[in-house]
């Protein structure tokens, strides 16, 4: 988790405090249901992440999350008893106090339109993570890192077979 300092990419939105002037005198007062009014909530960035994860391969053409070897790795984890398949898989989240900025690594299916996937990809998960957690997404940076083409076998199934029956 990240907090928002000087000099880091997130600013807070406007609605912090309103500023009145009675008598010569200005008081500050606080929007009622104001975040600060009845405690905090943070985000752990691994949570951001997932629903990014989530979000990303709910959209026709993205055939994956993360590069190859992170596949791999993933691959490999999820036949381990006890080890569970990571949907935060390719994603990478900077969470302040009321933005985020995400990173996502996608492999696409061949054929598809790639900047017409990566806007569907982009759109789904700004409306995602901002529905869910109410921060603001600045930005999803997106990397197309491999094209699956039809001949290919998923890594998931390949190292699933075994050479004797």
């Amino acid at each position: 988790m990240t907090d928002t300092k000087p000099g880091n990419r997130f600013e807070a939105r406007g609605g912090g405090s309103n500023t009145a002037a009675h008598d010569g005198k200005s008081e500050t007062r606080r929007p009622r249901g104001d975040r600060g009014s009845r405690g905090r909530t943070t985000i752990a960035d691994g949570v951001v992440e997932k629903i990014a994860g989530m979000a990303a391969r709910d959209v026709d053409g993205v055939h994956a999350m993360g590069s190859g070897m992170a596949r791999t790795f993933g691959a490999m984890r999820d036949r381990v008893p006890g080890g569970s398949k990571s949907v935060s898989r390719g994603v990478s989240a900077e969470v302040g106090d009321v933005q985020s900025a995400l990173d996502l690594e996608i492999v696409v299916e061949y054929g598809v339109a790639i900047a017409d996937v990566a806007a569907s990809v982009r759109e789904n998960v700004i409306n995602a993570v901002e529905r869910m957690t109410g921060l603001e997404v600045v930005e999803v940076n997106i990397a197309v890192s491999d094209v699956k083409l039809p001949d290919e076998e998923d890594e998931d199934e390949d190292s699933g077979r075994t050479r004797v029956q």
